[in-house]
C-alpha cells in the first residue's frame, strides 16, 4: 500500500471511530444515561485527536518542502473529519438539551 494510501486509512480509521462514538454518546444522553454519554465524547474526541495527528503529519512534510500528493481518499478522510468535528460539536449540544429537558 502507497504511503498515502495509508495515512489516508489511518485518518479515516481514526475519525470513523470518532464518529461512531459520538452517536453512542448521542444515544446514551437519550437514554438517561449521562455518565456514560461524556465518556463516549471523550473517547470521541480522543480518536478525533488522533486523526488530526496523522493529518497534522501531511500539512509538516508540506511545510517542510516536501511534496505531497493529495489523492480523492485522503479528502474523502479530510471531509470525514470536517464532518465529524461538527457532529461532535452537535452531539455536545444535544446531550446538553437532553440533560436540560431531564430536570
Amino acid at each position: 500500500m502507497e504511503d498515502m494510501e495509508l495515512v489516508a486509512f489511518q485518518m479515516i480509521s481514526q475519525v470513523g471511530s470518532a464518529r461512531s462514538s459520538f452517536m453512542e454518546a448521542l444515544q446514551f444522553a437519550r437514554e438517561g444515561n449521562n455518565e456514560a454519554a461524556n465518556e463516549k465524547i471523550t473517547e470521541a474526541q480522543s480518536f478525533l485527536t488522533d486523526g488530526h495527528r496523522v493529518h497534522a503529519e501531511l500539512i509538516r512534510k508540506e511545510a517542510s518542502g516536501e511534496k505531497v500528493e493529495i489523492s480523492l481518499l485522503v479528502l474523502h478522510a479530510e471531509d470525514l473529519m470536517i464532518s465529524t468535528e461538527t457532529l461532535g460539536e452537535l452531539a455536545k449540544e444535544m446531550i446538553f438539551m437532553y440533560q436540560e429537558f431531564r430536570k
